[in-house]
C-alpha cells in the first residue's frame, strides 16, 4: 500500500483545542492534525494526491505538474516522486534560478527536472493546447494540474470527514485553489457548515472554482475573503504578530501563507460571536509548514 511505503501516519489525530481567545471558553474546538501525517508530504497536500498517484497509469514515464516558487504542493510532489523513482518535472511560475527559494532548493535535491516559465506562458497552463505540447514534449507524462486540483483529489479530501469520530457543526478550511474545499462539502449533511478563508484576493473567482469541481450544487458551505491580508503569500503586521503570539502560546505550528490566516480567521470570527454558544467547530489544520521558511 503506497501509504506504508511513504510512512505515512493516516489517519491523522483530531485534537481538543483550548485557546486563550476570547469567547473560545463557549464552543468546542478542535483541530484535525494533518500537518502530522508526514514531515514532508503534510496535510491536504497528500489528500489531494492520493488517488492522483495510486491510479498513475503502469506505463506513465515521468509527472509534470505546475507551481509558484514557494509552492507546497510541488514541494509535496516531488519528494513523492522522488521516493518512488518517478522522474518529475516543475512547470514553475517565474525566473528563480539565480536566486533558488527553500522550497526549489529542495526540489533539485530530489532530482526534480525544474522549468521555469514567464508569468504570461504560465496563464496557458490549462489551456488544450499548451497541455498538448507538454504531451508532445514528454510522452506517456501524467499532468497533475496546479494544486493537485484534479478530480480524484476531492475523494482524499474527503477522507478527513470520514475520519472523524463526531460531527461537527462548522469545518473550516483556508482556501487557495479550492479543491479542498469542494473535497469536503459533500462528505456535510445539510446541518453541517464548510466556511473557507481565502487566502488570496479571489472574491467570486474562488467560489466559481469550487461550483466548478462539486458534483452538484449545495448550499452548506461559503467563503470568508475579510482575512487575505493582502493577497497570496503576503503579510499585514497584524498577521505577523499573530503567528508570534501563536507560536508562544501554542505547541501546535502554523505558517502565515495558509494556516496562519486561518487560525487568524478563526480567533476573529469566534471573538465576533460568529459561531452560536456551543457549536463544533473543526480547524483543518492543511500543514505546508515548509511556506514559513524565507
Amino acid at each position: 500500500m503506497i501509504e506504508e511505503k511513504l510512512a505515512l501516519s493516516i489517519p491523522s489525530p483530531c485534537e481538543p483545542f483550548q485557546p486563550n481567545w476570547k469567547h473560545a471558553d463557549k464552543l468546542n474546538l478542535f483541530v484535525k492534525r494533518d500537518d502530522l501525517i508526514h514531515p514532508v508530504i503534510s496535510g491536504n497536500k497528500w489528500r489531494k494526491l492520493k488517488y492522483a498517484i495510486d491510479e498513475l497509469p503502469k506505463h506513465t514515464s515521468r509527472v509534470v505538474s505546475f507551481g509558484g516558487g514557494y509552492s507546497n504542493h510541488l514541494h509535496a510532489l516531488s519528494f513523492v516522486c522522488n521516493e518512488l523513482g518517478i522522474p518529475f518535472t516543475a512547470i514553475i511560475r517565474g525566473d528563480y534560478s539565480a536566486s533558488p527559494t527553500p522550497m526549489i532548493k529542495d526540489l533539485l535535491s530530489w532530482n526534480s527536472e525544474l522549468l521555469f516559465v514567464s508569468k504570461k506562458e504560465y496563464q496557458l497552463r490549462e489551456s488544450s493546447e499548451y497541455l498538448l505540447n507538454i504531451k508532445l514534449r514528454y510522452p506517456d507524462a501524467e499532468i497533475i494540474p496546479e494544486g493537485g486540483k484534479q478530480l480524484s483529489a476531492l475523494k482524499g479530501v474527503g477522507e478527513i470527514i470520514e475520519e472523524l469520530t463526531f460531527k461537527p457543526d462548522y469545518v473550516l478550511v483556508p482556501v487557495g485553489s479550492g479543491a479542498t474545499l469542494a473535497g469536503l462539502i459533500p462528505k456535510l449533511s445539510i446541518s453541517q457548515h464548510a466556511l473557507g478563508i481565502a487566502v488570496l484576493k479571489g472574491k467570486g473567482y474562488l467560489e466559481t472554482e469550487v461550483e466548478r469541481l462539486l458534483p452538484s450544487s449545495a448550499t452548506n458551505w461559503s467563503i470568508n475573503h475579510d482575512y487575505h491580508h493582502g493577497g497570496y503569500a503576503k503579510r499585514s503586521p497584524e498577521l505577523t504578530q499573530f503567528c508570534q503570539t501563536f507560536a508562544q502560546n501554542n505547541t501546535l505550528l502554523i505558517e502565515p501563507v495558509y494556516t496562519g490566516k486561518l487560525f487568524y480567521a478563526a480567533k476573529k470570527l469566534i471573538e465576533d460571536n460568529y459561531f452560536r454558544s456551543g457549536a463544533k467547530i473543526l480547524i483543518v489544520h492543511t500543514g505546508g509548514l515548509q511556506g514559513a521558511r524565507d
